[in-house]
């Protein structure tokens, strides 16, 4: 029975050794920039460990990287209702994954999740900055902006995001100055439409009294009975 018994922990050591084993294999390879070889061992770590948060994460990075972006995404969804302590970081993936699609409704409520597993998450409030750009949400984008920068004052980004978020205040500010013009200029045309309408109208109601008087004086005009008589 103690022969089984050590047999059967051998047993597990062994398979518990090999799945970090491979796990590591991936890891170096990853490590190596070796995307091609790495999945393999990340796969087969997962297979043995489906509990490895972190070999999913690995895994889903080397689809991205592999441009196999379907599984990429299935792999992070799998994971992500029971990543714990890497839920932020899963999240924020399937939004990069998602933004690259050019699904960016998708891509922005993922990082909101991330944003929502770990308010202090920097990188997912930029991810949703730039989702929000897409969609033409242009003032929350500038919120997202600056709550990035605000959590990441010496980002090697800032110069080129406070000039992005300055552009973008500009437009919105020649946005709001191009319908104050039109509504403007739409009301100036509006009065001068009416304006001519009224003359145009008070000339028929003229030429209609005209009309009216000639008619009026032709119906009292009696007829002459007598003769005429030439010189």
């Amino acid at each position: 029975m103690k022969k089984i018994t050590f047999i059967c922990i051998l047993l597990f050591l062994s398979v518990f050794c090999y799945g970090q084993s491979n796990f590591s294999r991936g890891q170096d390879l990853f490590m190596q920039n070796n995307p091609s070889a790495a999945v393999v061992f990340f796969e087969r770590a997962i297979a043995e460990e489906p509990s490895n948060t972190l070999a999913f994460l690995y895994l889903g990075v080397v689809y991205e990287q592999l441009r196999r972006s379907d599984e990429a995404i299935a792999v992070y969804r799998r994971i992500l209702p029971m990543a714990g302590n890497l839920s932020a970081n899963i999240a924020n993936n399937l939004g990069n994954v998602y933004f690259q699609r050019g699904h960016f409704d998708e891509s922005e409520r993922f990082y909101s999740q991330s944003i929502g597993f770990d308010s202090g998450y920097s990188i997912a409030y930029l991810g949703r900055a730039n989702s929000r750009i897409k969609t033409g949400n242009m003032q929350n984008a500038i919120i997202d902006y600056e709550h990035y920068l605000t959590l990441e004052p010496r980002s090697s980004q800032r110069s080129n995001i406070e000039r992005l978020v300055n552009l973008i205040r500009s437009e919105i500010a020649s946005e709001e100055m191009r319908k104050i013009i039109a509504a403007e200029e739409e009301r100036r045309l509006a009065e001068e439409r009416q304006r001519l309408l009224d003359s145009v109208s008070a000339s028929l109601q003229s030429a209609a009294d005209a009309s009216q008087a000639v008619s009026s004086g032709a119906e009292s005009v009696e007829l002459y009975d007598g003769e005429f008589v030439l010189d």
